[in-house]
């Protein structure tokens, strides 16, 4: 790209996109609560409007590559976020977050996932500056993701991730929450609640998708402001669309084959591009490979959409013809935290916290997600979708 963006435009873009962060930040902090279908709706189409409009200021403000690089990564970046919705599903499930904290749960995701991102963007642009050779490595480690993404075993999917079950050794934690609050009091005894485990499970979880949509959006631009916004505009509305979709995301079974489809693409993209531009002394004797294609941005564009398309529309046949029923709205499931347990033999939590009686009873999907001993609606709603194959 030759044409470069005016730093009057960067800046303030970056200042009102972290205002209205902010300002979802603190709508869900002032006023907790379980968004309706239309709300939520709203919301999503709101975003989703507001990154088409930054496009096309980025069209007259610069020129088409520009636009064309932030639709393309953009939606990249949307699509991993939505897979990421796949496992803040399950570690909800898990914890049986009451719903009426559930936004506040996805919000510090959010924020943990853009401070990760924001982190590795630019010690990624620093590294490409450095070594475009690079692209070689962050190639074949989207090829590998790309392999585990469609084929990757299932077998932990349902387990708590290691630094969280080393912690429940170390600290003493209560059965059950007590609103939103992280520390409790039972019986005179200080406790951490459920609540700080679900945080760190969420923002352990955030570091691992951060590794690989990085690479995925650097194949696509090397421009970090373009890498940041998208990775902005991909979360921004990301909590409303959880609530919007709710059951539907279990059904969409083929979305794990077009996310492995499009960061196979991009792999291959960033490995074509670093042989493009080699500089490594045993491949061609340091020259670089002219007669290697360069795949454009309006190519990588149609492939993104095109493998979203088949993946989503390929799921809602199955569904259909499987007879499923979505229900829309967020993970529903009782209050009580089963299975947490407390270090050093302390009692199980009552007196301040909430009980489980507060919440809604546990759906069936809840229930087939948690991999607990109840029974599920015998519906196939987890088949073929593996969120921990990652």
């Amino acid at each position: 790209m030759t044409t470069q963006l005016p730093l009057w435009f960067e800046a303030g873009s970056l200042i009102v996109l972290v205002l209205i962060l902010v300002v979802d930040l603190l709508l869900v902090i002032k006023r907790p609560h379980i968004p309706s279908m239309r709300e939520s709706s709203l919301w999503v189409a709101f975003y989703v409007t507001l990154a088409l409009l930054f496009a096309v200021a980025m069209y007259f403000m610069a020129d088409g590559e520009h636009a064309s690089q932030f639709l393309a990564g953009w939606l990249t970046e949307y699509s991993l976020s939505i897979d990421n919705l796949f496992v803040f599903v399950i570690i909800m499930t898990r914890f049986k977050v009451p719903r009426q904290y559930q936004q506040e749960v996805l919000m510090v995701g959010i924020i943990i996932a853009l401070v990760f991102r924001g982190a590795f963007i630019l010690a990624g642009s620093v590294v490409i500056e450095m070594f475009i050779s690079v692209f070689y490595i962050f190639g074949a480690f989207l090829l590998w993701t790309a392999w585990n993404q469609a084929f990757g075993s299932e077998d932990e999917s349902d387990e708590d991730n290691r630094f969280v079950k080393w912690l429940k050794t170390k600290i003493s934690i209560s059965d059950d929450f007590d609103g939103n609050k992280l520390k409790t009091t039972v019986k005179g005894e200080k406790f951490y609640t459920p609540m700080l485990l679900v945080f760190i499970a969420i923002g352990t979880t955030d570091v691992m998708f951060a590794l690989d949509s990085i690479p995925a959006i650097f194949g696509i631009t090397q421009s970090p402001f373009i890498v940041f916004t998208t990775n902005i505009f991909a979360l921004m509305g990301l909590r409303q669309l959880y609530f919007m979709l709710g059951g539907l995301l279990d059904r969409l079974i083929y979305l794990k084959y077009g996310i492995a489809a499009i960061l196979a693409f991009i792999g291959v993209k960033l490995i074509l591009h670093a042989a493009h531009e080699n500089n490594l002394p045993f491949i061609n004797d340091g020259q670089p490979l002219t007669w290697v294609p360069d795949i454009s941005t309006g190519l990588s564009l149609i492939v993104i959409v095109g493998c979203m398309a088949v993946a989503t529309i390929a799921s809602l046949i199955v569904m259909k013809r499987r007879h499923q029923h979505v229900k829309y709205g967020p993970v529903e499931h009782e209050a009580h935290h089963d299975g947490v347990g407390h270090s050093g033999g302390h009692p199980a939590g009552e007196a301040t916290q909430m009980s489980s009686s507060e919440a809604a009873p546990e759906s069936p999907r809840s229930a087939h997600d948690s991999g607990s001993d109840d029974s599920s609606d015998g519906s196939e709603s987890g088949s073929g979708r593996e969120p921990g194959s990652r």
